[in-house]
């Protein structure tokens, strides 16, 4: 006897599909329950995942409104994917809160202020507390005024060092670190640049003297050792020459003449000069290089009239003469690299304002522990003399 073909609605389909995919039951577990064929089944299953997976599926062809259904959920499936990658990369950035409160400042003509902090993940209130704190007027930090002032009143040249004692001289602590974060941040940074001429010309048959100092540069008072150079001077005229003459114990310039040529007569200006402020005892050091001006007749003359004690650098070695070419870097970096003079007269008159303004009065020494040459100079006059010194 043949067997009656059964028809069976999509509803049904679905609900046995879903017995099959959701309830975890077997295909002939239902087949055999339900008296249906494992063949018709297995076609539903099948139908059932292509419909999922956006195609037209087993069977009948789909309507036309099915087809619109179908890619619908397809573009929304789609949509869903590519939100969530940009999300993930978005939170790969970590463009930080300003970015996303700038990118909602821009796309508020396309969508809602709203539906623009629930995408990109923040909060409405806090997108509005943050503009409304950029519209408030920016007060300027009195610690960054204080450094700028201080930058700019000692010539650009102070690093973080002198820069964090001149801040602790003015009642403001703050640590060297800090310091220099905040230099950083205002761009508060010195230009140098370095230029070379030859000054020292020590082939020559003059008499040369022995290294009485011997690098001991930390005498232990006023007027025992005094050390001396040349160095040169860029103008549009020409070179001009400095001659110096520092006293050791507080590194300042007690001597100075400049020419735009190096005679002998240069070196023997500053000497005098030197003299004429101190008036030294005899037997004080004055230390050079093998310099034909130093070693000169005439530069000779002027030590031996007063007493003074002739000492040289070895040959070659700048080393010998280190705290005198260190303040030659210093102005050059600090004050003429930073100019363009136009002849002589304006470089003089500069670097006379530098020494006496500036370098003897003003600029804070690491080696004097922040302090002044002068003003360290009077400190220590004040020191009341030990016992010991006067027996």
């Amino acid at each position: 006897m043949s067997r009656k073909r059964r028809g069976f609605d999509a509803s049904f389909k679905l609900q046995v599909v879903q017995m099959v995919k959701e309830q975890g039951l077997s295909i002939p577990q239902i087949c055999q329950d339900m008296d249906l064929g494992e063949t018709a089944v297995r076609r539903w299953v099948q139908q059932y995942e292509a419909e999922l997976s956006g195609q037209p599926g087993i069977g009948k062809p789909l309507t036309s409104e099915q087809q619109r259904i179908r890619q619908l959920e397809a573009e929304n499936r789609q949509l869903k994917q590519d939100n969530e990658l940009l999300k993930k990369a978005f939170g790969l950035l970590c463009p930080g809160n300003e970015v996303i409160h700038r990118v909602i400042a821009q796309e508020q003509q396309k969508a809602m202020t709203t539906r623009l902090c629930r995408l990109l993940g923040v909060s409405r209130s806090g997108y509005y507390a943050a503009r409304s704190r950029q519209m408030r007027p920016i007060k300027a930090c009195p610690v960054v005024v204080s450094l700028k002032a201080l930058f700019m009143a000692n010539g650009s040249a102070y690093g973080s060092r002198r820069l964090q004692a001149a801040l602790k001289a003015q009642g403001v602590c703050m640590g060297r670190y800090r310091v220099r974060r905040m230099m950083k941040q205002h761009q508060l940074r010195p230009t140098w640049k370095r230029k070379f001429v030859h000054t020292t010309d020590s082939k020559h048959d003059l008499p040369i003297a022995g290294n009485i100092l011997n690098r001991q540069f930390n005498p232990e008072a006023v007027n025992l050792v005094w050390v001396a150079d040349i160095t040169y001077i860029r103008t549009r005229s020409g070179w001009l020459y400095l001659a110096a003459v520092m006293d050791l114990y507080s590194r300042k310039i007690v001597g100075w003449a400049m020419a735009p040529n190096m005679p002998a007569e240069l070196v023997c200006s500053a000497l005098q000069m030197a003299i004429a402020q101190r008036q030294p005892a005899a037997g004080l050091v004055v230390h050079s290089d093998r310099g034909s001006q130093y070693a000169s007749a005439a530069h000779r003359a002027v030590l031996e009239r007063h007493g003074l004690v002739m000492s040289m650098s070895r040959k070659g070695n700048c080393w010998d003469n280190a705290v005198m070419e260190r303040f030659f870097l210093n102005l050059k970096m600090e004050r003429v690299w930073q100019r363009d003079y136009a002849n002589h007269a304006e470089a003089m008159t500069d670097i006379a304002d530098y020494i006496v303004g500036f370098y003897n009065n003003v600029r804070l020494h690491s080696s004097l522990g922040y302090q002044p040459p002068t003003a360290y100079e009077q400190e220590q006059a004040k020191q009341p003399i030990a016992v010991s010194e006067i027996i």
